[in-house]
């Protein structure tokens, strides 16, 4: 690292995460990109991941486990940065190449390019939905699909873009879809770095697929706007089983057959749930984003 301000600030948030962290951190040491700062936000962490975290040079944040509003946290460290560039890592988030972080920045030589994301490849033990979802939302091609707009798991921006446009806090999740929505009906660009690549994937149970699908119907709420209907839950519900039985047919996976109608009314069930919740927050001028936070961090021991 030079002595001068580093070139980029990566930040990295992480709570509970000695499973893993030390894997994401031996792989960012070993960039051949160097120059940058890391600043680690931990949220009330009771592992060894503040020990492993010790052995790397970094700068510490530590904040209480009820504080933890990804917006509000995720703001609160960039304005701790001391670069232009803004990278995010999550703590699970294992760089795959020596090139990972530098390809990653060199998608900013483009002055037009704002933002930035990495291609995530799912673990070794990832379940067969887990695969195909993957596969799906971060193909091997430059354009990723029309709906994978950003993820923060490995990403970057321009500290003056996200002057311009801060991370929200209306709700507790889906900050990087909220964020990449205004970029879009902005003109801000977008690139999905696709030969840059990133370990990142999880097996979620039912109970963790509520929570996550919870907050996220909630912030769609305040990001997209309208009304979620139980027929359309329904609709929606009836599509995906049938999309996710022509897929399972096609490659042959008949073991995940059984669990998929429960696995998708968990998933559209809780958004729906989510929706609603954030529909009465805005029709309340309910600024508590408290209940998605409670929904989503009691499902999940990280």
């Amino acid at each position: 690292m030079s002595g001068s301000a580093p070139k980029i600030s990566i930040v990295m948030r992480s709570k509970n995460s000695d499973w893993v962290i030390g894997h994401a951190l031996a792989g960012l040491y070993s960039q051949e990109f160097t120059d940058f700062e890391l600043i680690v936000v931990d949220s009330g962490s009771t592992d060894r991941t503040l020990d492993i975290v010790r052995a790397y040079p970094h700068r510490l944040i530590q904040i209480e486990a009820a504080s933890y509003f990804p917006g509000a946290v995720l703001n609160m460290a960039i304005e701790h940065a001391q670069s232009d560039l803004i990278v995010f890592q999550n703590s699970d988030a294992v760089p795959l190449t020596p090139y990972t972080l530098g390809t990653l920045v060199a998608a900013f030589d483009d002055p037009k390019v704002q933002a930035a994301f990495v291609r995530q490849l799912p673990r070794p033990d990832s379940f067969s939905w887990v695969l195909r979802d993957y596969a799906s939302a971060f193909p091997d091609s430059p354009v990723p699909p029309p709906w994978m707009k950003m993820s923060l798991v490995m990403s970057a921006m321009r500290k003056s873009i996200w002057q311009r446009r801060p991370f929200y806090t209306d709700a507790w999740a889906s900050e990087d879809t909220e964020w990449s929505v205004w970029a879009q009906k902005n003109n801000v660009k977008v690139k999905y770095v696709h030969d840059s690549l990133v370990m990142h994937s999880h097996n979620y149970t039912n109970r963790q697929i509520y929570g996550r699908r919870f907050v996220e119907g909630e912030a769609d709420a305040f990001i997209y706007g309208g009304h979620s209907t139980l027929p359309g839950m329904l609709y929606r519900l009836v599509r995906s089983v049938a999309g996710d039985w022509v897929r399972q047919l096609a490659v042959g996976d008949f073991r995940d057959m059984p669990f998929v109608p429960a696995r998708r009314w968990v998933y559209h069930w809780a958004h729906h749930l989510g929706h609603r919740h954030g529909e009465g927050r805005i029709a309340r001028g309910d600024r508590d984003a408290s209940v998605g936070q409670k929904t989503v961090l009691a499902r999940h021991d990280q």
